[in-house]
């Protein structure tokens, strides 16, 4: 056992990487709070999208036979368009041979303009009363009618039975409609309607307060006389026939532009207002019919006496009463009308916004699931090529290797480390290279090498310059031709040496990966992260390997040629993935890497969440600095240029683009069961999690592991994936914003003992 020890006491000198890296630690907080925002931002489109979006169905009365002892008789008995004045409810009737056309639910971007259209063509107004909802989505529809003369009043945002709901509620139902209204044409209203309303006789106790409230704000509640019950679709012949009032009787007629199929709608209207006209009624609008009976009533008339208005005279019987059309109508200004315009911006944010997810929620659902059909079956292809008893790599290779530990304040690890190594079945030389420990690793190393009895360890001490560096001083001080790289933390099981450097009997082989296991898996976090090494790491190594495409050895077990080492020049300080870096530059270099997955190797994982954010965010940051160092491998010919025709596409696509765009699949499980059908979106998510069970129950098969740890993976994948997710999105922020990261030393427990009854 030799010792190169320089002179002690002097400070850690930091490296290229952490030089470069700490100008823009202070970088790291905000791309973190950048990271957040995004994921809040789609989180408020995806919920705003899928409020707009609630269902209008038919109007079909929610309660019957409910109690109207409350409400006035002359409510009851009176007109259908209720007002309000010094606290008192008042009556309209629509005068004799006069209808005020009305229609529900809308705006619709197919049946609203059509119906525009046949209005505009007979010179005929209306009055909508839309759904704020659709309002939003559908701006510029609203806009026409009221560019037309027509009249709009509110039916609700989301078109609920108000009837039940509380004052909060009810006021965010008027309140967001009218922005959307002020938004959309610039105007507000004091017309309203509302859902699953028909006759006043219809209004009941927990009705009548609501329209006592909205009266006492300056609403005016509207109700019908005649339904042409257009949302049953019974044809066009009946709902002329139903939309006709009886007699000479006036009438606020309902006809629905939207809520469903109004293609019998579209093609009634025409014929239904020439029959109209034919009987000598005259068109007007709800505003229209106030207006009539405030003429009348300082005439001296009686209000709900007949006018006379048949003949056509009545205000807003044609187009040149636009001005009276909108009588119900308010200017939009101020706080309103910026608030409205606002609004329809973000839902046209929305409406841009989820489609496009959705078709990306395709591409990623396809890509996951493809990525799990190659897993399995490569997976399994592998296992039986590997496991015939015909396979061999070669000659059985016993000579002398040469073992690297690299070690960085690991006095909780190290003696563990050496007494593993101490019990291999092949003949090794190990070099611990004590990497400006200061907490006294190396003489812990000494110690732990003189009580085992271990002749073969040399303690090389350096100046701090990070494992790259150190990896590299144990390269070139290396006595045999094949080196086995393992970190401090880890230990090895007796035959791990063995079987790991089997497949160098083939002299195209340059690396060698090895099956990295957790060993302090008894903790949740522990047990998540042994799933994931299992299925994710060891089971995608063994579609690689078949692919002869391995994109990373891992640091915890890994075996190269020392020639092929120092071929490519050596572990490099560019990325921090140094890893992933010498394997593309292996694969590059012309050299075989395969997985040997009988090499065992059981590393201490990050046992908090802080600690596991740190490493993964390091390990996927590094990977696409890797990526991008070796992006000229896309172009190389010949052999060397597999890694770039198949490994980078495919690590690109499956460890950055899929995962990144992942969390569609979760936001829209969220979305579909808040607003679609929560039945149906629970059992598509447990049939990914059913698919994804059985990948893993298949890999835990091959590694011989307990079943008793996938009890773990519902949870995993409602917590620790979403934080993964995060991490890779942290980790492209930082790439795009031209951050770099310091490597982070994780605290270590030194829990991980040698493997014997460990699984």
């Amino acid at each position: 056992m030799t010792t190169t020890t320089p002179s002690r006491g002097r400070r850690r000198a930091p490296t290229r990487i952490e030089r470069a890296a700490g100008k823009a630690a202070a970088l790291q907080k905000p791309r973190v709070i950048l990271a957040l925002l995004l994921l809040l931002g789609l989180t408020s489109v995806m919920l705003l999208d899928g409020y707009l979006r609630a269902e209008v169905g038919g109007d079909e009365r929610v309660r019957d036979g409910a109690s109207s002892s409350k409400v006035p008789d002359k409510i009851l008995n009176g007109g259908p368009i209720i007002s309000f004045r010094g606290g008192q409810a008042t009556t309209t009737s629509v005068p004799a041979k006069t209808i005020a056309l009305t229609f529900d639910d809308g705006p619709n971007p197919t049946y609203t303009p059509q119906v525009l259209k046949i209005l505009e063509k007979y010179d005929v107004p209306a009055t909508f009363f839309v759904v704020g909802s659709m309002v939003s989505r559908y701006p510029g529809i609203v806009k026409d009618m009221v560019d037309q003369g027509d009249e709009v009043g509110i039916h609700t945002f989301t078109h609920v039975d108000l009837s039940y709901q509380s004052d909060a509620r009810i006021r965010r139902e008027m309140t967001q409609t009218q922005l959307a209204l002020a938004g959309a044409a610039g105007i507000t209203t004091t017309l309203f309607r509302a859902p699953y309303s028909s006759e006043t006789d219809a209004i009941d106790n927990y009705s009548w307060p609501v329209y006592e409230k909205l009266g006492e704000e300056g609403y005016t509640s509207v109700f019908v006389d005649t339904d042409s019950d257009d949302w049953k679709k019974p044809g066009v012949s009946k709902i002329v026939k139903w939309a006709t009032p009886s007699g000479t009787s006036g009438a606020s007629v309902l006809m629905h532009d939207a809520g469903g199929d109004r293609e019998q709608t579209i093609k009634a209207l025409p014929e239904y207002i020439e029959k109209m006209r034919a009987k000598g009624y005259t068109f007007t609008t709800i505003s229209g019919v106030i207006e009539a009976q405030n003429t009348a009533a300082r005439a001296g008339q009686q209000a709900n006496a007949p006018t006379g208005a048949g003949s056509g005279q009545l205000p807003g019987g044609n187009r040149d009463g636009t001005d009276r059309l909108q009588a119900a109508h308010r200017e939009a200004t101020g706080a309103t009308l910026y608030e409205g315009k606002a609004l329809v911006v973000a839902v046209a944010v929305a409406e841009y916004t989820v489609p496009t997810l959705s078709v990306g929620l395709v591409i990623v659902g396809v890509a996951v699931m493809g990525r799990f059909g190659m897993m399995l079956i490569l997976a399994r292809r592998h296992y039986r090529l590997r496991n015939k008893r015909r396979f061999s790599w070669g000659p059985t290779v016993t000579r002398p290797v040469t073992v690297i530990v690299p070690a960085y304040n690991e006095k909780e690890c190290i003696a563990n480390t050496l007494e593993s190594l101490a019990k291999s079945t092949h003949p090794i030389e190990v070099i611990v290279v004590d990497d400006g420990s200061s907490d006294g690793t190396s003489e812990i190393a000494r110690e732990a090498a003189r009580s085992l009895g271990m002749t073969n360890v040399r303690v090389i001490r350096q100046e701090n310059a990070g494992k790259p560096a150190a990896l590299n001083n144990g390269v070139r001080s290396a006595s045999h031709d094949i080196v086995v790289m393992m970190d401090g933390d880890t230990v090895f099981e007796p035959d791990t040496v063995r079987q790991l450097v089997q497949p160098f009997a083939n002299p195209e082989v340059g690396a060698v990966a090895g099956n990295a296991k957790v060993g302090n898996r008894d903790t949740v976090i522990g047990a998540w992260q042994h799933i994931e090494y299992v299925m994710g790491f060891n089971l995608d190594r063994r579609m690689y390997d078949l692919l002869r495409c391995m994109p990373t050895i891992p640091g915890a077990i890994g075996a190269f040629r020392r020639e092929a080492v120092l071929q490519v020049g050596g572990m490099s300080e560019d990325t921090l993935a140094e890893d992933t870096d010498i394997t593309i530059a292996m694969h590059r270099a012309g050299w075989r890497v395969v997985y040997q997955e009988h090499a065992r190797a059981w590393t201490e994982a990050p046992g908090s969440l802080k600690q596991l954010w740190s490493q993964r965010y390091r390990w996927s940051y590094g990977t696409m600095q890797a990526l991008w160092k070796h992006r000229k491998s896309l172009t190389d010919k010949g052999p060397s240029g597999r890694f770039g025709r198949v490994g980078m596409p495919l690590v690109v696509i499956f460890q950055i683009v899929t995962p990144v765009f992942a969390p569609l699949i979760d936001v829209f499980t969220a979305y579909s069961m808040i607003f679609v059908d929560f039945r149906a979106a629970l059992y598509a998510w447990l049939a990914v999690l059913g698919v994804q069970l059985v990948c893993a129950a298949y890999a835990f098969k091959l590694d011989k592991e307990k079943y008793r740890y996938l009890l773990m993976m519902p949870l995993q994948q409602l917590a620790y994936r979403q934080m993964m997710y995060l991490v890779l999105i942290h980790s492209c922020i930082t790439a795009l914003t031209g951050g770099r990261l310091r490597w982070q030393k994780l605290k270590r427990t030194g829990e991980v003992g040698t493997p014997a009854g460990v699984g």
